[in-house]
């Protein structure tokens, strides 16, 4: 799939996450006055009028990053520069000109590259009038925007559908049935390793550090025909050692990618214990009706594993997944990983089940003959229908809703799943009350 390319850059805090985020229309980059917060190449896809274009975040150019991060936030920006067709180049039209400006200026004259201009922050008459400035460095008039409160902005993206090359035969639109998987777990479970190796490329910086991914990422790749989008997400520690807004934002964006996902793939070191950390992610899934693989990762580094033992483990310490596949892989030498993603495919299909109305209701009838909620009232159970898929739903109808929530509420999702052939993804149930049936009411 080929679209156009337009890469963010500029020296660090002039407002190129905030930039991102307002062309697409939310927040996709990390936002913070912190130099250095976006560390990965961040994308998402902008419309604007009959033409789409992916529009990349970088991080900022001439960073000297706490974390030793440097080389590869600077390999990240290099790939963004080679393979743009257009970069934008924001400055800070409040701040003015630094000399940081121009070490970016120079980098980008060595490039055969379409470059627009962008001062950013303007957001006055005054600060306005001095835009001009900026033709020193020799790009032509800039561009006056203010990312925060949106000024400039309609303008700015007329100017990239001008310069954007034609539109080309191999420029097609995202499948709607493009498969969406965001990839989770704990820090340094080996996520970025994994869509790396997918994508072919480096694509996520992968590094020893733990936490090296704050922003999701989304890295669109193909296999086999088939279209993918992986969610890289940030990795996860305990919310009470979060030590910053830009932490909070991480675990904050890690929820979101769960939510965009069609399957989530939450991968473990198989070295390691399950941690809380584990278990407060695998119940947001749970509480999402997200289907879920649970994947012990770094196999190659731990031969003596008995497999068997461990996947029992697992599914003991996270009983709400326990209809949930369990996977084994390398995601660095790619033992496994292709046969994993046939596996997300599968759950998708099960997840999409259409169950027809009076199949169903045999089955609920034969279930509510073999058991029955105890201990509460008279309890009945008249019938149901599916309502959604993605996650399956059904509501029921019942006298009294609170009776039948929790232990039967699983039993009933339990016998669904094994009934259809859906045994891998969760059921979502919704009681509703109805105190009778009238026969031939629609």
């Amino acid at each position: 799939m080929a679209i156009p390319l337009v890469s963010i850059v500029g020296r660090p805090n002039v407002g190129k996450s905030s930039l991102l985020n307002r062309l697409v229309g939310r927040r996709v980059s990390i936002v913070d006055p912190t130099a250095g917060v976006t560390r990965d190449r961040v994308t998402a896809t902008v419309t604007f009028g009959d033409r789409r274009f992916e529009l990349m975040d970088t991080g900022g150019l001439g960073l000297v990053d706490e974390a030793l991060l440097k080389e590869h936030v600077e390999a990240q920006i290099a790939v963004a520069l080679e393979t743009a067709d257009i970069v934008l180049f924001v400055v800070d039209g409040k701040e003015g000109y630094v000399p940081g400006d121009e070490l970016v200026a120079q980098r980008l004259r060595k490039l055969d590259k379409q470059v627009v201009l962008v001062a950013n922050k303007i957001e006055s008459w005054n600060e306005e009038l001095e835009v001009h400035a900026w033709t020193r460095l020799g790009f032509g008039e800039p561009l006056a925007i203010s990312a925060k409160e949106g000024f400039g902005c309609s303008e700015l993206l007329a100017r990239i559908a001008e310069l954007l090359p034609e539109r080309g035969d191999d420029e097609v639109d995202l499948p709607e049935d493009v498969l969406k998987f965001a990839v989770i777990g704990k820090r340094n479970s080996g996520k970025s390793t994994l869509i790396n190796h997918l994508a072919g490329e480096e694509r996520v910086i992968v590094s020893e550090i733990a936490g090296t991914t704050r922003d999701a990422v989304d890295v669109v790749f193909e296999i086999d025909g088939k279209k993918l989008v992986a969610i890289d997400t940030a990795g996860v520690r305990k919310k009470k050692s979060l030590e910053n807004a830009i932490e909070l934002f991480a675990h904050n964006r890690g929820n979101e990618s769960i939510r965009r996902a069609s399957v989530c793939v939450h991968m473990f070191d198989v070295r390691e214990p399950i941690s809380q950390v584990d278990k407060a992610l695998a119940a947001y899934c749970v509480a999402q009706h997200k289907p879920v693989i649970l994947v012990g990762n770094k196999i190659d580094l731990a031969p003596e594993i008995d497999l068997e033992k461990w996947d029992a483990y697992i599914k003991q310490q996270l009983p709400g997944l326990d209809h949930a596949p369990v996977a084994f892989l390398s995601a660095k030498d790619g033992i496994n990983v292709l046969e994993t993603l046939e596996l997300m495919f599968d759950l998708r299909e099960q997840a999409r089940l259409e169950i027809a109305t009076p199949k169903l209701n045999a089955v609920l009838q034969e279930a509510k003959q073999k058991l029955m909620p105890s201990g509460a009232g008279f309890p009945k159970l008249f019938y149901g229908t599916q309502i959604g898929t993605e996650p399956l739903s059904v509501l029921v109808f019942v006298n009294e809703p609170k009776i039948f929530k929790g232990q039967y509420q699983r039993y009933l999702e339990q016998v669904l799943r094994d009934a259809f052939g859906c045994t891998e993804v969760p059921i979502r149930i919704v009681f509703r009350k109805r105190d009778k049936v009238v026969l031939g009411e629609q």
